[in-house]
């Protein structure tokens, strides 16, 4: 059997002891985790870099569309106040009474031997009361009875329009004066009327207690 001499045994087993020397593989280690950290923060930088030239665009698309965002928000506001506006006149006009129906039915109640000489009238704030006061003459050979049937004919041709209706005397009194009607002579009377009435129908009455009248489109 053949002997082999190995006389570099002791510089080899001091240089494999200084290759797994601990400190050294830690310190190998820590440059490779090191190393790592480098290359990440790198990319996060990287990555930093990107969302602020992102940024910058977006605040560069900012700057020119600004001005047309603040002056549509201008108009906004000066539209929503022109149909704020609008729905307020909708409403008045929706709620307005109409006086030449009116005086159509009471023009269909004076006869010939009546005659008005006065007439003042007012409606409600909310439109849903109308005040009016009639003052006239009569003439008859009872004056008293033709005054009376002025108010029933007033009384009915307003209740086929409008709710609540009152027609009622004020004042109602005998004059000395003669007239001539149709060639006879006749007595006359001076009345004054208050009549009150609701401009809407009992139908409308009742859907307007229900819910608010609503103003049309």
């Amino acid at each position: 059997m053949a002997l082999h001499l190995n006389l570099l045994h002791e510089e080899i087993a001091e240089q494999r002891q200084r290759q797994r020397d601990p400190l050294k593989l830690g310190m190998m280690a820590l440059g490779a985790i090191a190393a790592l950290l480098i290359l990440f923060y790198m990319w996060k930088g990287y990555q930093t870099l990107g969302v602020k030239s992102q940024l910058a665009a977006v605040e560069a698309d900012w700057s020119r569309v600004e001005p047309k965002v603040t002056a549509a928000q201008k108009r906004s506001k000066e539209l929503n106040g022109i149909i704020e506006t609008t729905t307020v006149l909708d409403t008045m006009i929706e709620g307005r009474f109409f006086w030449a129906p009116f005086l159509q039915k009471l023009s269909l109640c004076v006869a010939p031997n009546a005659q008005l000489t006065t007439i003042d009238a007012n409606v409600s704030e909310d439109a849903k009361l109308v005040t009016v006061s009639i003052e006239g003459i009569a003439a008859g050979r009872e004056p008293r009875a033709a005054a009376e049937e002025l108010r029933q004919l007033l009384l009915e041709q307003l209740g086929r329009s409008y709710s609540e209706v009152k027609v009622e005397f004020r004042t109602l009194e005998d004059l000395d004066t003669i007239v001539n009607v149709a060639g006879a002579n006749m007595a006359m009377a001076r009345f004054v009327l208050s009549v009150n009435f609701n401009p809407l129908t009992a139908e409308e009455g009742k859907a307007s207690t229900a819910t608010p009248r609503a103003p049309k489109s």
